[in-house]
């Protein structure tokens, strides 16, 4: 059984009040003995939509070994509960930039002959303005936009940043920009050192960022699992540092390709510490 991300409640604190209950339209959550708890991991998403509802702060996000989500499942079980679970769902999904869940959802419904659009049936959404609690982890592909004044530099350079998140710990591995992608895995401090790192690493590619030495490499290893198995991923390029710490996700990286079944393109990239491309 994988692991992936999950809720997790803390009985001493829960007090049965049943408020996360309406924030899961997924089914995931009952009271039962006076506690909210998580009657099934297939219908958990693991995003935490129902922390916010919890006035005693007993609901965490943990990882662990669980059963696959199932949107197909999940689907048939919402529908059952009304048009208004139906649109409370499909925006959550949205939200949290769930791409290909979203899809399959609306590919139920098309089946099933249920007639729920995105713009007309959810109140005050726009495809133009999707709503995300927290703007330092929502999905955010800047692909297709015009480069802004702001992120040229006084000498005319433009940032090729094409995304957000960057930070490996918080993109979602089902984030549609990873499909057909060429991704840069970045150790955290080539782009301080680099100066080309813009033009010459980044350029056209999609940015994960994160540090082999203080951060938990196998978080990682299991991310790439995820995003190299559900996405079609044409190149992996890692730009680290010259110092043996950096070398700590190569392995990683590698394995996780192996991992995934697939035959993906890899590439090496050392830099000094006095920001030259050594290899």
């Amino acid at each position: 059984m994988p692991k992936r991300k999950i809720i997790k409640f803390d009985e001493e604190k829960c007090n049965g009040c049943g408020l996360c209950i309406p924030d899961c339209p997924e089914g995931a959550i009952q009271i039962i003995d006076k506690k909210a708890r998580l009657v099934s991991d297939l219908f958990c998403d693991g995003l935490g939509a129902c922390i916010k509802a919890c006035p005693q702060g007993a609901i965490s996000i943990e990882e662990r070994e669980a059963e696959e989500y199932d949107e197909k499942k999940v689907m048939a079980n919402i529908v059952k509960q009304g048009e208004n679970t139906i649109k409370a769902h499909l925006k959550h999904l949205k939200d949290h930039g769930e791409a290909v869940y979203l899809k399959q959802a609306q590919k139920y419904l098309k089946e099933n002959n249920i007639n729920v659009s995105l713009e007309k049936e959810i109140p005050g959404y726009s495809a133009k303005n999707d709503a995300c609690g927290c703007l330092g982890s929502k999905i955010m592909d800047f692909r297709k936009e015009p480069k802004l004044s702001a992120g040229i530099t006084k000498l005319g350079q433009k940032s090729q940043l094409s995304q957000w998140p960057v930070q490996m710990k918080l993109v979602s591995s089902l984030a549609p920009y990873f499909q057909n992608a060429d991704l840069l895995i970045a150790a955290d401090c080539v782009p301080f050192a680099y100066a080309d790192f813009h033009e010459d690493l980044l350029k056209e590619k999609i940015l994960l960022v994160g540090c082999p030495k203080l951060d938990d490499v196998e978080i990682y290893k299991e991310k790439l699992e995820q995003i190299f198995k559900n996405n079609d991923i044409k190149s992996v390029t890692y730009a680290h540092m010259e110092v043996p710490c950096c070398f700590g996700l190569l392995e990683v990286i590698k394995n996780a390709i192996s991992m995934s079944g697939r035959k993906i393109p890899f590439k090496d990239v050392t830099i000094s510490i006095k920001g030259e491309k050594i290899a």
